[in-house]
């Protein structure tokens, strides 16, 4: 670049003409002429001659010492997420096109297993030694172990009864997705089913070395029958589609643990603890993959594994194993995992592990886009209870590994609901599917070309692709009447809070925050943050999202990937009307900046129909005499009479009357938090386009605005008695200003993981569960 920005050299001056009589060489000079004529050793002529080459040297170079300055300094997810767009900007995506009829089957004829054929397996990723649990699952009468390798299995390794897939015998067996399988991943585990299939799977048990098989039959665990005689044809529960803004599950509640999730649950969804208040039925045979449930050890994330435990002891973990299995409807999704799961051959193209994420999102972002795809053969996921018991070895619990999983899997959700195909059949969706996800970033181009791979294999394998049926998310849902309603209440049975064990069923924090989610569950918290957002926006959820219907984040930047929405905040009012159609069904909706602390259990006694304000709170609204000069305050205040002219009667009297004794003065409120109940939303958004265009600042017009929507004695005091001081050049959180019997602390500093822990540290005076988030 330094290169480029030069000026251009100045033309070398004409040299002066040279005698034809030629001086005789010195004898210094007959030394140097032996060796060509050298070449002036100008520096802009150099430069103009080597201009291209230095160009391509200093971009490799900047690109080398980027790379590795990413890869030093950021995690894993960063640095896929950089390659990508790098790519993905060169180079655009391409659908692969596929001539499915040129595809032959062929048998394997490498391995020396090409004679055998059954229709059950267990597969497993083994990186040491046989465990005893695989020991056990090799027991398991009627099912064939298969045990993939890879670099880090021991070369020795060896089991009887088991058949083993080295690195050298999967590269005989001549797959194509052998060429974008990582060498030390258990993702290597998609050979297995390939070769499984080629040798008369109708099941796979996808397993764990790890898991033992309760009862050792996994008959007694699954529907491993779902035609013929021995199948089990009976009706099952079904979660209710009745709310159309559900769209994900945490099936432990079902089985009796409230406050476990599954690893993929979105973090925003962690605090929705209720159970059921009805469940629907659907009759069986088209559960092709059945997610079981593990005890000791369930399929939990980082977050709940570090924060659960404060001691080496390993989890032991148990579900109901009496509460029946229970069916996901079309529309609604439940986190499935890779060492515990049942699919049937309907359902085995949707067993490829993705290999451009990290591995501990692998299974979960497969498990979502299998689930989706699964609707298009009228298939659903069915959840039953602890088939599996997992040992916890107290081994460390890759939190980067997840980081992409936790910031990613609720905008997949989402889109995975929306995203439809015209294809007519099923390959051909599964490769739409895998392009569009793509082109969204969810993985990458490898796992585009990955998915083409995969799919060719099955054809050459034998596998023949389902047939697709109607998409039932299209048609109008059915009426769900009283006679339809299953009614079943799961179990409260003994978790783990910090590593205590609850002796009880349910222990009064438990009991706490069902009482704050069933108060707060259907408002909308609205939260500005003028922090940086990529520390903080997943704590400020974790925090608040327990207990409100949803955390919506604003902040002057855009952030997609954490759902950050951009908004200005000296007219934050003039976005909210966005928000406010968005959850139209919503009770109320409450605004907070990231400096203003909630203390949410002393807010049970408000009002929700009335206006929260802090109109009460001296430091916080003021009056304001106008010099009448061209000063902000006198630019506001005409402002103010500007729109309250052009109000309509009601408002306007609602003003005036409000402002009786000061219509001279200029109110002016902090505006930090304050909440807008349903009934006066549509004021609220008619004052707004009021407003219009004008650069009428927040703090002004949040004011005026309730002053016209209703008068302050109706206002509800319940933010009077705030901790509130005024936020001073040098402000720095102090833990003496905290007061958890304040429905409000402000200000309150958060722009690290540091500042969050020691405010919920503070917090947990109030909250008690919340420590167990640090």
């Amino acid at each position: 670049m330094l290169v480029q920005d030069r000026e251009a050299p100045s033309p070398p001056p004409k040299l002066a003409k040279k005698p034809q009589i030629r001086d005789l060489p010195t004898h210094h000079q007959q030394q140097i002429r032996r060796f060509s004529e050298p070449k002036a050793l100008d520096f802009s002529t150099w430069v103009s001659e080597n201009l291209s080459r230095i160009v391509v040297i200093s971009l490799s170079i900047i690109t080398v010492l980027a790379l590795f300055f990413l890869y030093n300094t950021t995690d894993k997810a960063s640095l896929l997420c950089f390659q990508t767009q790098s790519t993905q900007s060169l180079q655009p995506l391409t659908r692969p096109q596929i001539k499915w009829n040129t595809i032959q089957v062929l048998p394997d004829k490498t391995s020396p297993y090409s004679s055998f054929v059954t229709e059950k397996w267990i597969v497993v990723s083994v990186t040491k030694y046989p465990t005893e649990e695989l020991k056990g699952l090799v027991k398991i009468r009627g099912w064939q172990v298969l045990a993939v390798g890879n670099s880090m299995t021991p070369k020795d390794w060896s089991l009887k009864g088991s058949i083993f897939l080295s690195l050298d015998a999967q590269a005989e067996l001549g797959y194509r997705v052998l060429d974008h399988l990582p060498y030390d991943s258990f993702v290597r585990k998609s050979v297995g089913y390939l070769f499984a299939i080629q040798h008369g799977a109708k099941k796979i048990y996808d397993a764990d070395d790890r898991g033992e098989v309760i009862g050792g039959d996994l008959g007694k665990c699954f529907d491993v029958e779902l035609v013929g005689e021995d199948s089990k044809l009976e009706p099952m529960l079904q979660y209710s589609h009745e709310d159309p803004n559900r769209t994900v599950v945490n099936p432990y509640i079902h089985f009796g643990q409230r406050s476990v999730w599954p690893r993929g649950l979105p973090l925003e969804n962690v605090g929705e603890i209720n159970h059921e208040e009805f469940y629907t039925e659907v009759f069986g045979g088209k559960q092709f993959i059945q997610q079981g449930v593990s005890n000791g050890l369930p399929d939990v994330d980082s977050v709940f594994y570090f924060t659960r435990k404060t001691t080496l002891e390993p989890f032991d973990i148990r579900f109901d194993e009496h509460a029946p299995k229970v069916a996901l409807p079309q529309g609604v999704m439940v986190p499935v995992n890779s060492f515990n799961t049942l699919y049937h051959s309907s359902a085995f193209w949707g067993l490829m592990l993705p290999v451009s994420v990290s591995s501990m999102a692998s299974d979960v972002l497969r498990g979502y886009w299998g689930q989706r795809l699964l609707w298009e053969l009228g298939g659903y996921v069915a959840v039953y209870p602890p088939t599996a018991h997992r040992f916890d070895r107290v081994e460390a619990y890759p939190f980067a590994e997840e980081k992409d999983l936790h910031v990613n899997v609720g905008r997949l959700i989402k889109f995975l609901l929306v995203w439809r195909s015209e294809k007519h059949s099923l390959f051909e969706k599964i490769l739409d599917l895998s392009f569009a996800m793509a082109e969204e970033g969810f993985w990458t181009e490898q796992d585009l070309k990955f998915t083409s791979a995969w799919l060719q294999d099955l054809i050459t394998v034998g596998y023949q692709q389902p047939r697709l049926m109607s998409l039932e998310l299209d048609r109008p849902r059915a009426t769900i009447g009283h006679g339809d309603r299953k009614e079943f209440v799961p179990r409260k049975l003994p978790s783990v809070h910090l590593g205590v064990e609850e002796t009880g069923t349910v222990s009064t924090e438990i009991g706490n925050l069902i009482r704050w989610r069933k108060n707060f569950g259907n408002v909308v918290l609205v939260m500005f943050c003028n922090g940086p957002v990529e520390r903080t926006a997943l704590e400020w959820r974790l925090l608040y999202g327990r207990v409100f219907k949803t955390v919506v984040i604003l902040s002057s930047q855009k952030n997609s990937d954490l759902y950050v929405e951009e908004a200005k905040l000296d007219h934050i009012y003039k976005h909210l009307p966005k928000i406010f159609d968005r959850y139209s069904s919503a009770e109320g909706f409450l605004f907070v900046e990231d400096d203003t602390v909630l203390n949410y259990w002393n807010l049970l006694q408000a009002d929700k129909t009335k206006i929260w304000t802090t109109d009460k709170v001296e430091k916080s609204w003021t009056s304001v005499k106008p010099t009448g000069n061209s000063d902000w305050f006198s630019v506001q205040a005409e402002l103010v009479k500007r729109t309250v002219s052009t109000m309509p009667a009601h408002f306007q009297v609602n003003y005036k009357e409000a402002a009786k004794n000061n219509l001279d003065a200029l109110t002016v409120c902090s505006s930090e938090v304050f909440y807008v109940p349903k009934r006066l939303v549509a004021d609220f958004v008619d004052l707004v386009d009021l407003v219009g265009d004008m650069d009428l600042h927040y703090k002004v017009a949040v004011p005026m605005f309730f002053m016209s929507m209703d008068s302050p004695q109706n206002f509800d005091p319940v933010l009077g008695s705030m901790v509130y001081k005024k936020k001073s050049s040098s402000f720095n959180s102090s833990l003496s200003l905290y007061s958890a019997q304040a429905p409000a602390v402000h200000p309150w500093s958060i722009s690290s993981e540091q500042d969050f822990i020691k405010l919920v540290g503070q917090m947990a005076e109030g909250d008690p569960l919340l420590m167990e988030l640090v």
